[in-house]
């Protein structure tokens, strides 16, 4: 009977399998997220695995976007898998605009409009009417003023019983005198 060490070595040169003990490494890439958190993987492209790295083990990036160190979004909609990484456009947008057209348009975002300041008024206007009493109101007040100034119970009373006779326990009453008992008994009768 054969080792079963030889045996397989017999089978993978039969199949024709070298019996190499390569090591297969693959190098992961890592990023940071704005939030400092370490992410991992193969390589940053849709279709690749992404992890999150702690001290003690990986974990698979939960499903949502993330913002990146570098400014682009990591997007995850299967758990652990990219789906992509989206270049941010709006801050593109606002290092194009003129300086000019850049204030005005601030200016603007801090001052309400003429309509606005309207529909601001009439808004107010509706919640104060929804504030105001109604007599539906009124009639509830009524009832609970009403309710209020009734007494909720009759007035106590005191009334005591007989005074209870206060029972005094003596221990050891009925127990044998030892001969300290009687010392200090004549002792306690001595008149000065």
């Amino acid at each position: 009977m054969k080792n079963p060490i030889e045996m397989l070595k017999e089978i993978k040169s039969v199949l024709g399998i070298e019996l190499s003990a390569e090591v297969v490494e693959t190098k992961l890439a890592q990023m940071m997220l704005e939030n400092g958190t370490v992410l991992e993987a193969e390589e940053f492209a849709p279709e690749f695995e992404v992890f999150i790295v702690t001290e003690e083990d990986k974990i698979a990036l939960p499903v949502g976007e993330y913002a990146l160190e570098d400014g682009r979004i990591l997007v995850v909609e299967t758990e652990g898998l990219i789906k992509e990484i989206k270049e941010v456009k709006g801050e593109e947008v606002e290092e194009e605009m003129p300086s000019e057209e850049m204030s005005q348009e601030m200016a603007s975002e801090d001052y309400a409009t003429k309509s606005e300041l309207a529909e601001l008024k009439s808004m107010i206007e509706e919640i104060k009417a929804m504030l105001q009493p109604k007599e539906e109101m009124s009639e509830v007040e009524e009832l609970v003023k009403e309710e209020l100034s009734k007494p909720a119970a009759a007035p106590l009373k005191h009334s005591p019983e007989g005074e209870a006779a206060k029972k005094q326990m003596v221990f050891g009453a009925n127990r044998p005198q030892s001969t300290k008992d009687t010392v200090m008994s004549r002792i306690s009768q001595i008149k000065k």
